[in-house]
């Protein structure tokens, strides 16, 4: 009898465990939006959130008025503000050394089968131009699923003979590809970029933008994206998801790209892997532990640069301090 109550103890002890354990946003238990995205009114007014103190790497892209990279600017030349703070700039690196990890997601959907080849064919050549041997890159498939065609590797034959295989499908899980992406980048490390390749349409993700956002910022990623509108007037296009992707993008320091012939497609890449090889590497230790929200806002600004300079500054516009998707 004392082994049965044992037992019958063990088993409640496994199930309030089993039950603890978070879930993808898609797996049919979603919190009400209401439990996602609390009120005012429903939080304790003096809540307070704690960050670790541990490293903020903050990768700075600068341009000139026309778009072109700035490489020569000094540690000096920037500040770095947290919710308006002057943080101290513990690290600085010019075209940073550090390894490069690519989640190249190729959409696959039928809208896009007409430019699909062209597509492959210009990122083939992206892949070949901008990996180094302690580079890696990742290919995703994205159509109704996510399909992680490529792991994470530098071995270009893998690569080629990834994108040779990619598989067409019906619709698209746009979202879904980024949350996935997200994932696997945020356990990689050094530089994290996500490069996105798509005519901006959703239809079918079980993650929503919010949820994708959050996961490419706690991962680091920088997300690129490109998008392909084959005809500008088509009555089929997604203007919304555009606008999406585009706001995706400049929250998290990347850029978006419009593409609807080859030579685009190649410039879009060719900007991007200029871009890779002339950032900046700026990092802090957050000065302030506490604050009202878990999200801290960042603001790098350029000084004892000439106003007539007109240089432009992209970065990630902030980070969570809570790790949990």
């Amino acid at each position: 009898m004392q082994t049965l109550f044992a037992l019958l103890v063990l088993a409640s002890v496994c199930q309030a465990q089993t039950s603890s354990v978070p879930r993808p946003p898609w797996s049919g238990s979603k919190p009400s939006a209401a439990k996602s995205h609390p009120s005012d009114s429903d939080q304790d007014q003096n809540t307070t959130f704690r960050v670790n103190v541990k490293l903020v790497n903050v990768f700075v892209t600068v341009t000139d008025p026309r778009g072109a990279p700035v490489g020569n600017l000094l540690k000096d030349n920037f500040q770095i503000l947290e919710d308006g703070n002057p943080q101290k700039i513990s690290i600085f690196a010019k075209e940073s050394a550090l390894p490069l990890s690519i989640a190249l997601e190729i959409d696959t959907s039928l809208s896009t089968r007409r430019d699909l080849p062209l597509e492959l064919n210009s990122a083939r050549r992206f892949a070949n131009a901008i990996l180094r041997p302690q580079d890696a890159m990742a290919i995703y498939g994205i159509s109704e699923v996510v399909d992680p065609v490529v792991g994470f590797t530098s071995d270009m034959k893998t690569i080629d003979r990834g994108i040779d295989h990619m598989h067409m499908g019906s619709a698209t899980a746009l979202y879904d590809a980024i949350y996935v992406g997200s994932q696997d980048l945020e356990p990689r490390q050094g530089r994290k970029v996500m490069v996105v390749i798509t005519d901006g349409g959703d239809t079918v993700s079980r993650t929503n933008y919010q949820e994708a956002l959050r996961a490419a910022q706690i991962s680091e990623a920088v997300v690129y994206s490109i998008i392909v509108v084959p005809v500008e007037a088509s009555a089929g296009r997604d203007t919304g998801g555009e606008h999406a992707l585009m706001q995706l993008s400049e929250d998290t320091g990347g850029k978006y790209f419009y593409a609807t012939t080859l030579p685009q497609l190649d410039e879009a890449f060719r900007t991007i892997s200029d871009e890779l090889r002339t950032q900046y590497l700026l990092a802090y230790y957050p000065a302030q532990r506490l604050a009202d929200s878990d999200y801290r806002h960042i603001d790098v600004k350029l000084t004892g640069v000439p106003e007539s300079a007109q240089y432009r500054t992209r970065h990630r516009t902030g980070y969570y301090t809570s790790k949990s998707h």
